[in-house]
């Protein structure tokens, strides 16, 4: 796990919020806090979408950055900047097993449960926060290390500043 600080703030909330960047993560939650407080379970509920639709539109067991973006946009949007922010993105099921198959090693795609990147802006500051959740415990740290360089070889992919702290 690793704390990315953003060094430009401005830019990356424009890729965020009004640019498509982030729209292949999946959503797990996210909190705005503008004049209230708004939570939001990225979770797609059971029978919401038939199961057409789901194949469809490639719509998962969470949605897509691409479906709640606008959401999120429209909290924010406006003269005062939100008191704060927290979206907890993850990568889908079939890239987490993907990215854990090329890791190599004794990495197998059902060890790992997923693969996570925590966006939170408070007190005018801008993090990123990686992390993983594993079905059992190891000492092997490859999949962690390969996760956090693969977060920072996106952000500057899509020129995003940051300072490792």
């Amino acid at each position: 796990m690793i704390a990315l600080k953003i060094e430009d703030l401005k830019g990356f909330t424009t890729k965020l919020f009004v640019r498509d960047t982030f729209d292949g993560l999946c959503v797990r939650e996210a909190r705005v806090a503008t004049f209230s407080s708004f939570s939001i379970d990225g979770r797609i509920r059971p029978g919401y979408y038939t199961k057409d639709e789901r194949e469809a539109e490639g719509i998962r067991e969470y949605a897509s950055w691409r479906m709640l973006r606008p959401f999120c946009f429209s909290l924010i949007k406006g003269k005062r900047l939100p008191g704060s922010f927290h979206i907890e993105f993850a990568l889908g099921p079939e890239e987490t097993a993907a990215f854990a198959g090329e890791t190599g090693g004794n990495w197998r795609p059902e060890m790992v449960k997923g693969l996570y990147l925590g966006v939170r802006y408070e007190n005018g500051e801008l993090w990123c926060v990686t992390g993983l959740s594993l079905e059992g415990f190891t000492m092997d740290r490859s999949l962690e290390y390969r996760w956090d360089e693969a977060v920072k070889t996106f952000l500057r992919k899509n020129e995003i500043a940051f300072a490792e702290q």
